[in-house]
């Protein structure tokens, strides 16, 4: 098997792993999404940990500790895909599984507008009709839920904005993850003694098997990311950005098709214009990156 098919095997095995989450946050039940929020910070420390000894990882994280820079955006990050865990996990437990899929649909065009108006960098002219395209979807959407898609907004917003610390970053994926939870752990830490004092925590009096998920959400967090990381680096990013969709594709079925959330017209008018603008989005991007390789490949004449 080519290593570039191995690749898209491990980011296929990511995000369908990423797309069927929704199954699993209703087996933490009665934990809500705080406390989920918690156990996961406080076990993907555990295995994060473990993969970094096992990788030997160990000098990369000590210097990120001594980067006063990569330390901050690092910090920055944590706190930032806490909020989209959180709301995430809210969203699947509280019957917007459909919303989620949103978030993880637009978030593509989101990071492509915050490159524009952050990194200043410039988008080409079919880019300009998606982002537009989007922006009439969630007005759509808007009308048709009564309100704005917050929920949405802030997983795509959120995730734009750690993917871009992210890069600033420039660190691995294990000690990345490693770092950003070791910042994080006093405080899931400190939620969860606050909410099992107020009898608001279920680690104690739930069954072992309760016990058991809570903790595998160390496993169900860090093992997607390393698939990831082991297709990051055997495909081309355009290949990745088109794997990408499997995730919401997935969220979406399960709840249209599981969960059974409600789909009026006007919702799927909205979902209609945001697949339109996807699909403009990604071919543009598939037709740039053959006309780059073929400027690459094109030998050029020379005077003597």
């Amino acid at each position: 098997m080519s290593e570039q098919r191995r690749g898209v095997m491990f980011g296929a095995a990511a995000y369908i792993m990423w797309g069927v989450f929704p199954l699993y946050f209703p087996l933490l039940e009665p934990a809500g999404a705080w406390e989920i929020l918690g156990h996961r910070i406080v076990w993907s420390l555990v295995v994060a940990g473990a993969l970094v000894l096992i990788v030997g990882r160990r000098a990369q994280v000590a210097a990120i500790l001594r980067d006063r820079r990569k330390l901050g955006l690092l910090a920055a990050a944590a706190a930032v895909i806490s909020i989209n865990w959180v709301t995430y996990i809210w969203g699947v437990n509280n019957g917007r599984i459909v919303e989620t899929s949103l978030g993880y649909f637009t978030n593509p065009l989101v990071t492509m507008l915050m490159g524009v108006i952050i990194l200043r960098e410039r988008m080409r002219k079919l880019q300009w009709v998606a982002l537009g395209i989007a922006f009439l979807a969630v007005v759509v959407l808007t009308i048709d839920y009564g309100r704005l898609p917050w929920v949405a907004l802030v997983l795509a917003f959120s995730f734009g904005t750690y993917g871009l610390l992210k890069k600033s970053a420039g660190v691995g994926p294990f000690e990345s993850l490693a770092v950003e939870t070791a910042v994080t752990v006093p405080f899931a830490l400190a939620l969860l003694v606050a909410l099992q004092a107020t009898s608001n925590g279920t680690l104690v009096g739930h069954g072992v098997v309760h016990v058991l998920l809570l903790i595998s959400l160390g496993v169900i967090t860090v093992v997607p990311l390393a698939c990831f990381g082991a297709a990051a680096i055997r495909v081309p990013m355009v290949t990745i950005g088109l794997l990408q969709y499997l995730a919401p594709i997935l969220q979406f079925a399960v709840g249209v098709f599981i969960a059974h959330e409600a789909m009026p017209p006007g919702r799927w008018v909205g979902f209609a214009i945001v697949w339109l603008a996807l699909i403009i989005f990604s071919a543009e991007a598939v037709h740039h990156r053959r006309q780059v390789l073929r400027t690459l490949v094109t030998p050029t004449s020379s005077t003597v």
